[in-house]
Formats: structure tokens, sequence, C-alpha cells
């Protein structure tokens, strides 16, 4: 797996996995529901979501909250 830097995140259609490595306490409530949206619910935990426009606009709401690999 090869790390990808949240702001080079681009539309594609590889898998991403993404792991929320940040808590949501004390940030912003667009942030919070963003998080929920994506399917994250506590720190460590990890979704594998395909790379699509949404998605990507999503991951790049709240990238000092996550990290995004490619998925194999």
């Amino acid at each position: 797996m090869t790390a990808i830097t949240p702001k080079n995140v681009r539309v594609s259609s590889a898998q991403l996995e993404i792991t929320q490595i940040k808590s949501a306490i004390g940030g912003k409530q667009n942030q919070r529901d963003t998080l929920r949206s994506l399917g994250l619910k506590r720190i460590g935990h990890t979704v594998v979501r395909e790379a699509d426009a949404v998605t990507v606009g999503m991951i790049n709401t709240v990238p000092h909250l996550l990290k995004v690999e490619e998925a194999n």
C-alpha cells in the first residue's frame, strides 16, 4: 500500500482505504458530518471507498483528520 497525501487525492477508478487518525471533537459540525458520511465512526476505523467525485470532495474537506491509502 502506498500512502497518498490527502491534498493530492484526485478522482480516479482506484479504491481508497480511508482511516480516521484524529478526533472530530472540537471540530465544526460539517466536519463531524463529513466523517460520518464517509462511514467513519472512531479513531483507527478504516473504510474502503471508490475515488469518485463525492468521496474525493469529502476527503478534501477533512484532510487533517484522515490517512488515505490506495487499496490493493
